[in-house]
């Protein structure tokens, strides 16, 4: 296993700021990055974050939420929303997913965790969606936005570790699903319970994993 190096990792991060000082360059002060959590799950609600964060802040092992250990995202969690020039995370509930699809339900979310930082960016890096912020707030989509910005993968951080919480949440009421594990995603556990027990009131019903399995 490498040993991890600060000053690597320091280094490494500062990279993490180039589509932000990209913008700063351009005049851009308040940069926000936009990422979800729970997209491709059959469960809940999908968990949308946004975060500004002080330029050429050196979060320690800042990365792509998914690349991270459960622990080492709480750590960064803790530290992101200490630190943050602002944060703000929102969930799109099941009932929205389902009357919308996914993705239109996620622009949704985008648009609404913007709106609930304390401060309005001049700008938002989005990961991968392209979303229309208004005429006042200019955006940007990275393809692997979580792991090529900071901005972008602190929301990451927020938007998954928010998520998991819920998930845990969701196991005790909801033993039989083995949500502590599986997220909501549909491992062949999960998709099992599914069949075995039906739908819970918090799967996505348009989902086609859970109305094909989930007895009548």
């Amino acid at each position: 296993m490498k040993k991890f190096s600060v000053a690597a990792d320091m280094e490494r991060v500062k990279n993490l700021y180039r589509f932000e000082d990209e913008q700063r360059v351009k005049g851009y002060k308040l940069i926000a990055g936009v990422d979800e959590a729970g997209r491709g799950s059959l469960v809940g609600p999908v968990v949308v974050a946004a975060a500004v964060l002080p330029s050429d802040l050196y979060l320690e092992r800042l990365d792509d939420s998914k690349k991270l250990s459960a622990k080492i995202r709480d750590a960064l969690y803790e530290r992101i929303t200490a630190v943050a020039v602002s944060w703000s995370v929102v969930a799109v509930p099941v009932e929205e997913v389902d009357k919308l699809n996914v993705y239109q339900a996620t622009l949704a979310g985008m648009k609404r965790a913007v709106a609930g930082l304390d401060v309005q960016p001049d700008f938002v890096l989005t990961d991968a969606m392209h979303v229309d912020f208004g005429e006042k707030i200019p955006s940007l989509p990275i393809v692997h936005g979580d792991a090529l910005s900071a901005s972008i993968a602190a929301a990451s951080i927020i938007a998954k570790v928010t998520r998991d919480r819920l998930a845990d949440q969701w196991a005790l009421t909801y033993p039989e699903y083995g949500f502590e594990h599986n997220r909501g995603y549909g491992t062949k556990a999960h998709l099992d319970a599914i069949y075995k027990h039906g739908a819970t009131p918090i799967h996505r019903r348009s989902f086609n994993p859970v109305k094909i399995l989930s007895p009548q």
